[in-house]
């Protein structure tokens, strides 16, 4: 890992910017998070801004595409493949932690999709069970969308401060940064839903006003 870690904070940034694009896309729809979790590419293309090779916002940006287009590709993938995608030998090694994921979605539906993606290993597997439950596409975009843009733009962020620390970065991902992350994005989530019930209350006497109108 430490090679590759190397490796990939030299090379041009044309190379980076698809390194950790392709790694973040791969995470979900592939499944390659069971070998290199996503936050890592996504902290080192933070750091790879840090050092000027690379513009920060386009690493940003592209970091938040590969996570959205990854998740949905995932949500293809369990939406047709189903049953059988849980039974190959990669995923049927994890079946606790799978049936975890599943129960985790079951009760928590789309704030587990947003959740999700701050946990390595429901990141990688909760799109596909968002598709495998028939979820709909609809509702899985939107908190899929704003888990990616928490989640990309904190770790980018996360790496570009790190700078040259990012190996002691990279052993505390996953731990306490992550949960820090997932906590200021849980309360922006919050805020939205409060947010979206004080619009629906404002609504509600307005349709009724027309409801009762000089008609009625």
């Amino acid at each position: 890992m430490t090679g590759f870690i190397d490796g990939l904070l030299n090379v041009s940034p044309l190379v980076a910017y698809i390194a950790v694009f392709c790694l973040v896309f791969a995470e979900d729809a592939l499944f390659v998070g069971f070998v290199i979790p996503g936050e890592t590419a996504a902290v080192l293309g933070g750091v790879v801004a840090s050092r000027g090779e690379v513009q920060l916002g386009t690493m940003m940006a592209l970091v938040v595409c590969a996570a959205v287009i990854g998740d949905s590709v995932g949500y293809e993938v369990g939406k047709h493949l189903g049953g059988r995608l849980m039974k190959t030998r990669l995923l049927a090694r994890h079946s606790g932690r799978l049936e975890n994921a599943q129960d985790f979605l079951r009760r928590r539906g789309g704030s587990a999709v947003f959740l999700g993606r701050f946990t390595a290993f429901f990141r990688a597997v909760m799109p596909a069970l968002a598709g495998t439950s028939r979820m709909p596409y609809g509702r899985f975009i939107a908190y899929n969308a704003a888990g990616g843009v928490a989640w990309g733009i904190g770790f980018v962020l996360l790496g570009f401060l790190a700078g040259n620390s990012y190996e002691t970065v990279a052993q505390a991902v996953g731990r306490d940064l992550a949960v820090v992350i997932a906590l200021v994005a849980v309360a922006g989530l919050i805020a939205w839903h409060v947010r979206s019930r004080r619009r629906q209350q404002r609504r509600r006497p307005a349709n009724q006003g027309r409801d009762h109108g000089p008609n009625s």
